[in-house]
């Protein structure tokens, strides 16, 4: 006896498995068509060695909300240029792979192409509601998709070491700072 429709999975292992490759296939062409054709500029904005002025429009929208709660509205746009800062300085320290890599996640992020059907976000970074960062954030830490948690994973280590090794966050998780010696 054949069974019916509705005792079929609606996606069986090998199927989820298809749809992975091809959603990272189709991920690591968007980010390498965006690098050859000049869409990602290579050239570092102002003040800064590595972020580039399109990643910096994500990072601007990205920071607030992860930052949300341990920093005081007030002290939100220092926090966040002080944290772009250090996000640099440790990126001009990643190893060349890891350093690519990581713009990559960048270019997908901020290409047009890819950052609507991927994050929910249509429009411009600069646009997003702190809603649709958060709602983005979610639909990639919680994705069936190994690749997007892997990059809601980079994205959060990235940030928060960026943010945690400044001196003004430690109060705020209880840290009383490095002995003296």
């Amino acid at each position: 006896m054949n069974p019916s429709l509705s005792d079929t999975p609606a996606l069986s292992r090998r199927g989820l498995l298809k749809f992975s490759l091809g959603a990272t296939a189709f991920l690591a062409t968007a980010g390498l068509g965006a690098s050859l054709s000049g869409c990602s500029s290579s050239t570092p904005a102002s003040g800064f060695a590595i972020l580039r002025r399109g990643d910096l429009l994500f990072l601007r929208a990205l920071i607030p909300v992860m930052l949300d709660g341990a920093v005081a509205t007030e002290q939100m746009p220092h926090a966040v240029d002080s944290t772009l800062k250090n996000l640099d300085n440790g990126l001009n320290h990643l190893s060349p792979q890891m350093l690519k890599l990581t713009q990559q996640l960048f270019d997908v992020l901020g290409l047009t192409v890819t950052r609507g059907p991927l994050t929910g976000v249509w429009g411009s970074w600069e646009n997003a509601s702190a809603d649709e960062v958060r709602q983005f954030l979610d639909r990639w830490e919680n994705s069936s998709l190994s690749l997007l948690r892997m990059g809601h994973s980079s994205l959060l280590q990235l940030v928060m070491m960026a943010w945690y090794s400044r001196q003004e966050s430690w109060a705020h998780c209880g840290y009383p700072g490095p002995p003296a010696v």
